[in-house]
C-alpha cells in the first residue's frame, strides 16, 4: 500500500496535516484552493468561455453599471473586477426591485504565463480576454 493509498475522505484533515509538515510554499496555494472553492459568491453573473488552447474570455453581466463605475486590474495572481455604485436618492417609488446594482469585489485566480489581453464594456456586458503567453520556442512552427 502506497503512502497516499492509505488516505480517504475521513483522512482528508489527516493528509493536509502530513502536505503542510512536510512541503513548504504549498500553505498559501492550499488555503486559496479551499477557501475560494467554499465561496457561494454567485453576484455578478458570469461565464468563462474557453476560445481555443491559449485564449479564455471572461464575460460578466453588469446591467445597470456604467463604465466608469467597473475597475478591472490583476494584482498578485489574481484578476479583479470591482464594481461601485453609488446609492442615488430616487424621486420614483421602487414598487419591485429585481436588478441586484450592488457595489461588489469579484476576484479569479490566474497564472503566471497568463496576461489580460482585451477588456471591453458594452451594453451591460463586461469582457475581459486573458491568454496564455507561449514562449517562442514552445510555439507551433510550420516547416513545410
Amino acid at each position: 500500500m502506497t503512502n497516499l493509498a492509505r488516505y480517504h475522505a475521513a483522512n482528508l484533515p489527516e493528509l493536509m496535516e502530513s502536505i503542510r509538515r512536510n512541503g513548504f510554499g504549498m500553505d498559501d496555494y492550499l488555503d486559496r484552493f479551499f477557501n475560494e472553492s467554499r465561496t457561494t459568491e454567485n453576484y455578478p453573473p458570469y461565464n468563462i468561455v474557453q476560445v481555443n488552447n491559449v485564449e479564455t474570455r471572461l464575460e460578466v453581466a453588469l446591467a445597470g453599471f456604467k463604465k466608469k463605475e467597473v475597475k478591472v486590474y490583476t494584482e498578485f495572481g489574481k484578476l479583479v473586477v470591482e464594481g461601485n455604485k453609488e446609492e442615488k436618492e430616487d424621486k420614483d417609488q421602487l414598487v419591485f426591485k429585481g436588478l441586484a446594482q450592488r457595489s461588489f469585489k469579484r476576484t479569479w485566480g490566474i497564472t503566471d504565463d497568463t496576461e489580460v489581453q482585451k477588456v471591453e464594456f458594452e451594453d451591460g456586458l463586461l469582457t475581459v480576454t486573458v491568454g496564455k503567453i507561449v514562449p517562442e520556442h514552445h510555439a507551433r512552427k510550420d516547416w513545410l
